[in-house]
């Protein structure tokens, strides 16, 4: 029973694992450390679904277990650097997080930094959606938003994505 457990658990991680890192990368300062954002919330919840059978969790219980756990982390740095005063960490964007292909490719950084740019509520909500693959009504109940709060939050964010990289498709398209 366990191991088809084990095996069950593997198969939805190889599925959802990437979603879970992306979404992690906007709570983390590095890819390092969304890593062990996407790990702590797994072994939270590992323990809490045996609880449950012992089987996979819904992603949006995922997504919230990761923001839970990336607030904690926040505040437990912003604790340690009050204390230590001089230490300065600073984000790391310089692996390619949305796709390890498109490593050389400038729209692709360019896209990259336009995400990273939007406001975290707004990021948050695209990564959810786009890279999560979750509906608005899974996104709401992971951020304890409403529905249409996360709808709105998405619509915003493609309209800033979209006057970003409007001068990029016109130049691409030889309008200007």
């Amino acid at each position: 029973m366990e191991r088809a457990k084990s095996a069950q658990w593997k198969r939805w991680l190889g599925d959802n694992g990437h979603r879970l890192l992306a979404y992690a990368r906007g709570w983390a300062p590095g890819q390092a450390d969304a890593e062990d954002l996407v790990q702590e919330a797994i072994i939270r919840l590992w323990e809490l679904q045996k609880e449950k059978g012992g089987g996979p969790p819904d992603l949006p219980l995922v997504f919230s277990t990761i923001r839970f756990c990336g607030l904690n982390r926040h505040r437990s740095d912003k604790r340690r650097r009050r204390r230590e005063e001089s230490v300065v960490y600073l984000n790391d964007f310089e692996d390619v997080w949305l796709d390890p292909a498109l490593e050389d490719d400038e729209e692709a950084l360019i896209l990259r930094q336009a995400v990273e740019d939007l406001s975290p509520k707004l990021r948050e909500v695209v990564t959810m959606k786009v890279w999560g693959g979750l509906t608005f009504a899974e996104i709401s109940e992971s951020l304890a938003i409403s529905p249409n709060t996360a709808a709105s939050r998405y619509r915003y964010a493609l309209e800033q994505l979209a006057r970003t990289m409007r001068p990029l498709k016109e130049v691409r398209d030889g309008r200007s």
